[in-house]
């Protein structure tokens, strides 16, 4: 199937006896056993939910993979896929990675014994060099939050294949729908389907998917034994939106290339990060690998005091924590996403405090433009 009839039909088969053509939500903890000593297909919600199967079975076909697990959190899927690995192991990350992901590879399992080098990614010769005896895994992402750096997708799978290692990605920003790591050769996908798979601002999952079954089988092994398992509420609120995923992102991604152009061309501006420009570093990849440059996009203003008077001044799009809803969302990295990251580490990673994020949503293109035009202008008044 198309990815966009995928989008509605995968997973989703009508339900039985009914015929429900909506996902039924079932809010049970645990199931009715006809046979004691033969347990059926669920016993105990927190190693499945029916409802939840139906969405672990659906990012696994959208992905390409072998198998699904959803999670309480993109932050659970993360630190769930983390724990296939042992004290005394050493994984190699991206330098330009979200900054909660940063700090639990900084604290609690460094802590624990597991042991990470940040790399530049888009550095095949560095990301070589990293990989030790010990390494068991290369950990991206690409586009990267928040500098939008883009990683070549087949060179980092097939060094990592070559090196015995495996190969894991946070394709959020992207979601399946543009970008699909599996077929380069990923080992795992992962996502906040807080963002554009929900796309509502109304819950917070995680999502992995596994290319390989046997490797699903461990993974399940540890959401079933840690227990950070999405409840049947949000997997249902989770469902609904990945069905209209597609025009969704197809639509904000649209104004998102409209308003990077537009942005480069302010004077106000210093920089913006965003791979659907012809100038940005990793546009020739981008284009190659993923089926667009997706709806978020950074920019630099002169200084942290204009940057913080451009926010202020803002009316259509809200300063919060995240992205991906149908409202635009400007965020402050510094303060936000990578609050966690020390200052030091931050700056070495040109994450400064005039840098704002712009997750794009569905309002018109041209209101916008208007409200960003005005406080932009309202920044250079006030510098």
């Amino acid at each position: 199937m198309d990815f966009t009839t995928l989008l509605i039909h995968g997973g989703q088969d009508p339900d039985e006896p009914y015929g429900d053509l909506s996902l039924p939500l079932h809010t049970a903890s645990t199931f009715a056993q006809a046979d004691p000593a033969r347990p059926g297909r669920f016993d105990y919600a927190r190693s499945g939910n029916p409802t939840r199967q139906a969405v672990e079975t659906h990012i696994a076909a959208l992905e390409g993979g072998e198998r699904g697990l959803a999670f309480a959190s993109g932050m659970a899927a993360i630190t769930s896929v983390l724990l296939l690995f042992s004290p005394g192991d050493h994984i190699v990350a991206g330098r330009d990675l979200y900054g909660g992901a940063y700090r639990v590879l900084t604290t609690v399992f460094a802590r624990w014994g597991l042991e990470t080098t940040f790399v530049d990614t888009t550095d095949p010769d560095a990301l070589d060099k990293a990989i030790g005896p010990r390494t068991k895994a290369v950990y991206i992402e690409s586009p990267s939050n928040p500098l939008l750096t883009v990683t070549d997708l087949g060179a980092v799978a097939a060094l990592a294949k070559a090196r015995g290692v495996l190969a894991i990605i946070d394709n959020t920003f992207m979601t399946p729908f543009l970008q699909r790591p599996l077929a380069h050769g990923f080992d795992i996908a992962l996502h906040s389907a807080t963002k554009f798979l929900g796309g509502h601002s109304d819950l917070v999952a995680g999502l992995a998917v596994t290319a390989d079954a046997d490797l699903g089988r461990r993974l399940y092994a540890v959401q079933n034994a840690c227990g950070a398992v999405l409840g049947p509420q949000d997997c249902w609120l989770l469902a609904r939106g990945m069905r209209t995923l597609a025009v969704r992102l197809a639509a904000e991604q649209q104004t998102a290339r409209q308003l990077a152009t537009w942005l480069a061309a302010r004077p106000e501006v210093a920089r913006v990060h965003y791979p659907g420009l012809p100038d940005h570093p990793g546009h020739a990849i981008q284009a190659r690998q993923a089926d667009g440059p997706g709806a978020v996009l950074s920019f630099e203003l002169a200084h942290a005091q204009a940057a913080a008077t451009f926010m202020r001044a803002m009316r259509l799009p809200k300063v919060a924590v995240s992205l991906g809803g149908v409202e635009s969302i400007l965020s402050h990295p510094a303060a936000m996403s990578h609050a966690a990251m020390p200052p030091a580490e931050r700056a070495a990673r040109g994450i400064t405090d005039a840098l704002v994020r712009l997750s794009v949503g569905l309002e018109s293109a041209a209101d916008l433009q208007e409200d960003l035009d005005r406080a932009l202008r309202a920044a250079a008044d006030a510098a």
